[in-house]
């Protein structure tokens, strides 16, 4: 496993995972590491193994179902945490994330006692087009600190959706104003992709200092 690493070795230790479609170094996922870094967070990036094989053959391999890619974040962890017991938090962009909070959702039963916090980055409260298909059931079941950044008019949960899913009332929320899935907003709104993204970057900081009590 290749990881990409970001921030000072000793930071607050943030699991940073990429969405369906775009892998560990894209853009945004880069940005948002970066400027993590630039607050003193060690944040660690890596592919799961269907996007390493995009890489490696060009082929347009879908992503893996949901118990391989759990599996997978979870070995990282453990391989990230296992001579330390370090704690950290996890987190990701849109599938990276709903798979962090299934992984937190379970933890005390495979004994991640390590994971203190969870940040969901666009979750995917839906698949595109089916609004009835909700991912929300696991929820409850997280124990560690939540923290959802979300665009308004994101089309995967949108806030006028979100906001009648009756969610666990500990979740922390941002929402950004007229941002889509990826944080952009239109035009018209006033707002801007780089506003959306630096807004992300201080909520995430603050959170995950927060959580690990740096």
């Amino acid at each position: 496993m290749t990881f990409i690493s970001n921030g000072p070795d000793d930071g607050p230790l943030f699991l940073f995972a990429h969405g369906a479609g775009a892998p560990s170094d894209s853009n945004f996922m880069e940005r948002i590491a970066i400027g993590l870094a630039d607050k003193g967070i060690l944040v660690i990036r890596f592919n799961f193994d269907y996007m390493q094989q995009r890489i490696q053959t060009g082929s347009k391999r879908p992503p893996e179902r949901a118990p391989k890619l759990i599996n997978q974040f979870e070995t990282i962890i453990n391989q990230l945490t296992e001579k330390s017991n370090r704690p950290l938090v996890i987190g990701g962009k849109s599938m990276g994330g709903r798979m962090a909070s299934l992984v937190a959702s379970k933890y005390q039963e495979n004994g991640l006692m390590v994971i203190k916090g969870v940040a969901c980055l666009g979750f995917p409260f839906h698949p595109a087009g089916k609004p009835q298909k909700l991912r929300t059931e696991h929820f409850d079941s997280v124990k560690s600190q939540q923290l959802i950044i979300q665009g308004t008019r994101d089309k995967l949960g949108s806030f006028e959706e979100v906001k009648d899913y009756h969610l666990p009332d500990d979740i922390k929320w941002a929402w950004l104003e007229d941002g889509d899935h990826d944080f952009k907003p239109r035009v018209k709104s006033g707002f801007t992709h780089e506003q959306h993204i630096n807004t992300t970057i201080e909520h995430l900081a603050g959170f995950i200092k927060q959580t690990l009590s740096v």
